[in-house]
C-alpha cells in the first residue's frame, strides 16, 4: 500500500473523494484542492485512467524541512534518483511555494533540478535533459511554511487533457469541470432512466462530449497517448496494459449500446465546427445532433419529455460585457420554462453579480465551483411544472380589490393606448387596505429588438404600526396576485418594493442587482429604466407633462438642467431644438445614465454638456446665461460632497441665484415632490413673475393624488 495525493480544482474535492473511493481507494479524505488516499499501484493507475475529476496523481517520495535553498538542495540530493529514472531520461519539475522563505517557484524548481542533475553527473558521468512538455519523469514540489513535499507526477500532464480536444472556442470549459457539472446535475441517473442531454450554448462541445463518454463508460484517459508514469522506473507496464485493455473493452461495449441522446446548438458556426471535430476525435460524433441557432430558439427534441439541459453561458469575464448579458439569461430562462417541462437543468455562472437571478427560475441546489480563477456557482433546477391548484374563493377584500383594479385598468389602459403612452400609473392607494402605487411600463430589454412587454413597478407604502406584519405581507401577496391576473403580467416582470419614510422623504438605496435595463418610449423618445435595482426607476412618470412643456419651451434656447437625475429633461429639451444643453448632477452614476439617455436618442457631442457638480455650487460658480432652466431638486439632500439642501428652506435662495444665470427673456421651470411645500412668493416676487402651473402639470393617471408634485414657471421681471 502506498500513500497518494490526487489534485483537483477547488470545489471538486468531495466529488473526487467519492470517485476515488468507488475506484477502490482506501483511507480517502479530502484536503484543499485535492484528496489523500491509499492503495496499491493499480489504484493509482486506475485513477490516472478513469478519474474524470483529478488533475494529477502524485506519489510523495520525501518530506523534509527546506528553510533555504541549501536545505532544499540537500533534501532532494538525499533521494536515490536512479530508482526513479534513467540517467538519459528527460525531466521536468513543477513547484508551488506558499508562506515560505523561498518564494519564487521557478527558482525552487531549478534547485530541485540542479540536485538531481548533479547526482547523476557525479555517479554516472551523464545527466538528464529537461523536457517541459512530455518528460519521462515529472516531479511536483509543494513548499509550504518551509516544509517540502516532493512527489512523482504519474499523470505527467493535467488529466483534464483527455486527448480528444482538437479545437476550442474563445472561453473553453475544462473537461474536469464539465464532468463535475454533469455529476452534480445527476446526469448518470438521468441517462440510466432514458433521458436526453441538451446544451443550448454548446460552444466547442465539452459538456456534450463529456456527457456522452460518461454515459458510454469510456475512461477519460483512454484517448491520451502520454502519461508521466510511462517513463518512471517504478512503472509496471504489464499492469498498465491490462487496465487499458479492460477499459477499452468497456468503452467498446458502452459505445455499441449508446443511443443518439445528445443535442447541442450555438449561434456561432465556427465554434460548432470545433464541436464537430472534437466529437469526431472523441468517437461520439454519431450520437450528437449539432444545430446553429440562438439559445432563445432552442426547443426540446421532438417527443422527448425528460432529460438534462446543461449550459455554460458567458459570465461577462472574457466574453462580452456584463451589462449585455441579462437579456441572454432571461431568454434562456424563458426557453427552459416553455419547452423543457419535467426536465432538469444545470447552469453554471459567475458567483459575483446576479446573472443567475435573471433566469427567472428558482434553483433547488447551489454549488460553488471554480472555472479557472473565476469563482462560479452551479445552479440546479427542477423544471417540473407547478401543481395545478383549484382556484380558491376570494375574500371580500380581495373581491373588492379585483373589481377596483379591473375598473381602473379598463379606463387608464385604454386611454394610455389612445394617447400612445408607454409608462403610466394605474393604482395609488385606491383602497386603503392595499396601500401601494402601481406603474405600468410597456418596454423591451435595452439591447433587444422585438415586441414590447408589460412590466409592473409596485411600490408598497409602509404599513402603519398598528397593522400586524403578517397581515401586511398577506395584503401584498393578494395585491400581486390580483395585478398578475388583471394586467396579465407574470411575477418575474413585477418589481415589488417597500417605500419607507425617513427624514426628508423616502429612503433611497440599492434593492437588487438584476441589472435588468429596459427601454421605454415617451413622446417618441427612448429612455432607459431599471425597475428592480433602486427605489426609483430612472423616469418620474408624474413629470411627464413637465418634460413635454420643457420640450415646447426649449426651441433655440440654451438649456440648463439642475439636479438632473437621469437627464430625461435634457433629452426632451434637446428634442425641442434647444441650441445647447447642460446637465448637472452630483452623482456620477446618474450622469452616466443621463449620457446613455442622450446618446440613445442621438444627442451627443459638445452641444450637450454633462457636469458632475453640486447644483448650488454650479449656479454660484458658472458664468453662463441660459434661456431655459429646469430645477427639480430632491426634498432633502445631505451628501458628504455638497452643502446640505432642504427644498423648503433653501429653494428661494437657489432660485434667486438662478436669476443671475437666466436671460431676461428666459423661463425657469421649478418643480418638486415635497407634498407640504409652499413656494416663498414674497422672497421671489421682486425677481420673477410667477405662474403656478401645478394643476395643469399633473397627468390624468396621477389625479388621484394631485399633491404628488408642484410646478411653477418663473419669468424674470
Amino acid at each position: 500500500m502506498s500513500r497518494w495525493f490526487a489534485t483537483c480544482a477547488k470545489g471538486l474535492e468531495y466529488l473526487l473523494r467519492d470517485e476515488l473511493a468507488a475506484l477502490g481507494a482506501a483511507e480517502v479524505h479530502e484536503a484543499r484542492a485535492g484528496v489523500h488516499f491509499e492503495g496499491a499501484l493499480e489504484i493509482a493507475y486506475r485513477a490516472c485512467l478513469e478519474s474524470r475529476l483529478a488533475g494529477r496523481i502524485l506519489l510523495p517520495l520525501a518530506e523534509f524541512a527546506a528553510p533555504d535553498d541549501a536545505a532544499l538542495y540537500a533534501g532532494v540530493a538525499a533521494i536515490d534518483w536512479a530508482e526513479q529514472m534513467a540517467p538519459t531520461a528527460t525531466l521536468a519539475v513543477d513547484a508551488v511555494c506558499t508562506q515560505s522563505a523561498i518564494q519564487h517557484s521557478r527558482f525552487a524548481a531549478q534547485r530541485v533540478k540542479d540536485a538531481i542533475v548533479d547526482q547523476f553527473r557525479e555517479r554516472a558521468g551523464t545527466r538528464p535533459d529537461v523536457d517541459l512538455e512530455q518528460p519521462d519523469l515529472r516531479l511536483n514540489l509543494h513548499l509550504k511554511r518551509d516544509q517540502a513535499t516532493l512527489s512523482v507526477d504519474l499523470a505527467g500532464q493535467p488529466l483534464h487533457r483527455r486527448g480528444w480536444r482538437t479545437a476550442a472556442g474563445a472561453a473553453p470549459l475544462k473537461e474536469d469541470l464539465a464532468a463535475a457539472i454533469l455529476l452534480r446535475a445527476g446526469w448518470p441517473a438521468i441517462h440510466a432512466a432514458g433521458g436526453r442531454l441538451v446544451d443550448p450554448m454548446c460552444g466547442a462541445g465539452t459538456l456534450l462530449i463529456e456527457g456522452a463518454l460518461m454515459a458510454a463508460g469510456v475512461a477519460p484517459g483512454l484517448h491520451r497517448e502520454y502519461f508521466g508514469l510511462l517513463g518512471w522506473r517504478g512503472h509496471d507496464d504489464a499492469l498498465w496494459q491490462r487496465l487499458r485493455s479492460e477499459a477499452r473493452e468497456r468503452a467498446d461495449a458502452g459505445l455499441r449500446a449508446l443511443k443518439p441522446l445528445f443535442f447541442g446548438s450555438d449561434v456561432d458556426a465556427e465554434v460548432l465546427g470545433a464541436a464537430r471535430h472534437n466529437a469526431q476525435a472523441a468517437g461520439v460524433a454519431g450520437f450528437m445532433q449539432l444545430t446553429r441557432r440562438e439559445a432563445g430558439q432552442v426547443t426540446a427534441p421532438e417527443g422527448e419529455t425528460r432529460g438534462l439541459v446543461v449550459c455554460n453561458p458567458p459570465y461577462g469575464e472574457r466574453l462580452g460585457a456584463r451589462e449585455s448579458l441579462p437579456p441572454l439569461y432571461r431568454a434562456l430562462g424563458q426557453v427552459l420554462r416553455q419547452h423543457f417541462a419535467n426536465w432538469q437543468a444545470a447552469i453554471i455562472t459567475a458567483a459575483e453579480g446576479d446573472l443567475g437571478h435573471a433566469l427567472g427560475l428558482r434553483a433547488h441546489k447551489h454549488y460553488q465551483l471554480f472555472n479557472g480563477a473565476i469563482e462560479c456557482v452551479l445552479l440546479l433546477f427542477d423544471l417540473a411544472p407547478p401543481p395545478v391548484r383549484e382556484p380558491r374563493p376570494l375574500t371580500p377584500g380581495e373581491e373588492m380589490l379585483h373589481n377596483r383594479l379591473r375598473k381602473t385598468w379598463r379606463h387608464v389602459h385604454r386611454r394610455a393606448q389612445r394617447e400612445g403612452l408607454h409608462g403610466y400609473r394605474i393604482y395609488d392607494r385606491d383602497l386603503p387596505e392595499y396601500a401601494a402605487a402601481v406603474d405600468v411600463y410597456e418596454a423591451c430589454p435595452l439591447e433587444a429588438e422585438g415586441p414590447l412587454q408589460r412590466w409592473l413597478h409596485v411600490q408598497e407604502y409602509q404599513a402603519p404600526a398598528d397593522v400586524p406584519a403578517e397581515l401586511a405581507r398577506q395584503r401584498v401577496r393578494e395585491l400581486t396576485r390580483a395585478l398578475a391576473e388583471v394586467c396579465e403580467v407574470p411575477r418575474e416582470r413585477m418589481a415589488l418594493k417597500t417605500r419607507r419614510r425617513g427624514k426628508g422623504g423616502a429612503r433611497y438605496g440599492r434593492l437588487d442587482r438584476r441589472e435588468e435595463w429596459l427601454r421605454v418610449d415617451e413622446d417618441g423618445l427612448d429612455f432607459i429604466v431599471n425597475l428592480f435595482d433602486a427605489i426609483d426607476t430612472g423616469l418620474f412618470l408624474d413629470h411627464r407633462l413637465v418634460r413635454a412643456r420643457l420640450r415646447q419651451l426649449a426651441s433655440g434656447r440654451d438649456f440648463l438642467n439642475l439636479f438632473a437625475y437621469t437627464g430625461a429633461g435634457s433629452v426632451h429639451a434637446a428634442a425641442g431644438s434647444a441650441s445647447r444643453t447642460t446637465t448637472v448632477d452630483l452623482s456620477s452614476t446618474y450622469l452616466d445614465w443621463a449620457s446613455r439617455n442622450l446618446a440613445l436618442n442621438g444627442f451627443t457631442g459638445p452641444r450637450h454638456r454633462l457636469m458632475q457638480a453640486d447644483a448650488q455650487a454650479f449656479v454660484a460658480d458658472d458664468r453662463g446665461r441660459y434661456g431655459l432652466i429646469y430645477v427639480d431638486p430632491p426634498t432633502f439632500s445631505n451628501s458628504a460632497r455638497a452643502e446640505d439642501f432642504d427644498v423648503q428652506r433653501d429653494h428661494a435662495r437657489l432660485l434667486l441665484a438662478c436669476r443671475e444665470r437666466l436671460r431676461d427673456d428666459g423661463v425657469l421651470v421649478f418643480s418638486n415632490n415635497y407634498r407640504r411645500f409652499r413656494l416663498d412668493a414674497a422672497a421671489l416676487g421682486d425677481a420673477y413673475d410667477i405662474e403656478d402651473w401645478s394643476a395643469a402639470s399633473i397627468p390624468f393617471d396621477f389625479t388621484r393624488n394631485r399633491a404628488i408634485h408642484g410646478c411653477w414657471l418663473l419669468r424674470p421681471r
